[in-house]
């Protein structure tokens, strides 16, 4: 048996980022940038107010309270074209362009507006610069805005669209293929025949690829047939950029998925020391990741979170290649006799109001048992024949 880490090793060292695509602004929330961005527009692109009052010269209001002659009303989107001399203002509303000669705003509160005489009474002196947004204050020209590998927030589409971009490159988002394998396995929409049981693989993995934000493919279900296994590989690698293929990665007499994969790409089969999940298989048919998944349902998924994710989220641009664990207080006896592997076990956490996790079981924990894992919202890492016993710390990773 070989360790998670060096099974995770073997994957990470072997995936590729994928290329890169140019999108408009409008499709690219949570996409993965592929190029650097350079602000070729500064932000804000004039001198404006922060706040609705009046544009003064600051020297003017030294002596505050003072009165000066309001010469224009300067709305957003209506520049003035005169110049504010000496004792005068113009009244301002919040994002106008700040008027030349003027070099401070006093808010509109510490003021009085006589619309009559065309005065104002201001109550305050104000230095240079009060409540003046300045030209290329946020943002100049030549700015890298963001680098590549940054996942665009809404934020990030704000920043983007103030400077003018209408469309970014980003990587592409991995079209991950999901096949199930077995004669015994059925869609859900016939009775089951003796010896028959319904594919649950398939169904979970789609789900976690497209809750991943990736583009899941569904490929079907590839009977134990060697003619029908190397079909269904092959038009993978052409539709897909991933393949997850669950079953088939044991030492069964009929696991002709080990067969085929041999044929037709460079695998290594792998025994890891964990439960569940311990068979796993990964390699290459050309340039397309292969990820070969135990068939049993806990198995498959838990497959996937210690080896798989990690892998496609660094092909679509993540920099972290470290499982995201976090530490428990146990309030169940989580430990377990020595066997060579450390158990990752199902439980359910809730955080306390001091921030730490608190976990138990979520129920069974033999790999079939697809039912604890719905309720699970974490998996404990129960290390090779230590006790965890109730109070005792737990690492978990957080199921996404």
């Amino acid at each position: 048996m070989i360790s998670l880490e060096e099974a995770r090793r073997h994957v990470l060292d072997r995936v590729a980022r994928l290329g890169s695509t140019l999108v408009p602004l409008a499709d690219a929330y949570g996409r993965v940038l592929a190029d650097p961005v350079i602000a070729t527009e500064q932000v804000p692109p004039f001198a404006n107010t922060a706040m609705d009052g009046f544009a003064v010269r600051s020297l003017d209001t030294a002596d505050a309270p003072v009165t000066l002659e309001v010469v224009a009303t300067i709305a957003a989107g209506d520049p003035f074209e005169g110049v504010i001399g000496p004792g005068q203002a113009a009244r301002i509303m919040t994002g106008a362009p700040m008027p030349t000669g003027a070099d401070a705003v006093v808010m509109v509160e510490r003021t009085r507006f006589d619309a009559d005489r065309l005065t104002v009474d201001v109550e305050i002196a104000v230095r240079p610069g009060n409540h003046v947004r300045f030209a290329g204050e946020d943002v100049q020209v030549g700015d890298e805005l963001f680098a590549p590998g940054t996942v665009l927030t809404a934020g990030h589409l704000g920043v983007l669209a103030s400077v003018g971009v209408a469309a970014v490159s980003i990587l592409r988002c991995p079209r991950v293929g999901v096949v199930s394998t077995g004669d015994e396995l059925v869609d859900a929409q016939r009775p089951l025949a003796p010896g028959e049981i319904r594919d649950a693989n398939r169904h979970t993995l789609l789900a976690l690829v497209a809750a991943a934000g990736w583009e899941p493919v569904d490929l079907g279900i590839a009977a134990d047939d060697p003619a029908v296994l190397r079909t269904v590989f092959a038009e993978a690698v052409d539709r897909c950029d991933v393949i997850l293929s669950s079953g088939g990665v044991s030492m069964g007499a009929f696991d002709y998925v080990k067969v085929v994969l041999d044929e037709i790409g460079d695998m290594r089969w792998m025994q890891i020391a964990i439960k569940p999940a311990k068979p796993f298989a990964f390699g290459m048919i050309g340039d397309t990741p292969v990820f070969g998944l135990p068939g049993n349902p806990v198995s498959s998924m838990v497959s996937f979170e210690l080896l798989a994710r990690t892998a496609i989220e660094w092909m679509a641009g993540s920099d972290r290649t470290e499982l995201p664990l976090l530490w428990a207080r146990s309030e169940d006896s989580l430990g377990h006799g020595s066997d060579g592997k450390t158990h990752l076990l199902r439980v359910e956490g809730q955080v306390d109001d001091h921030g730490i996790w608190h976990v138990r079981r979520a129920g069974g924990q033999g790999s079939h048992q697809l039912t604890a894992m719905a309720r699970a919202n974490a998996l404990a890492f129960s290390p090779d024949g230590q006790m965890i016993e109730p109070g005792d710390e737990v690492q978990i990773l957080p199921l996404r």
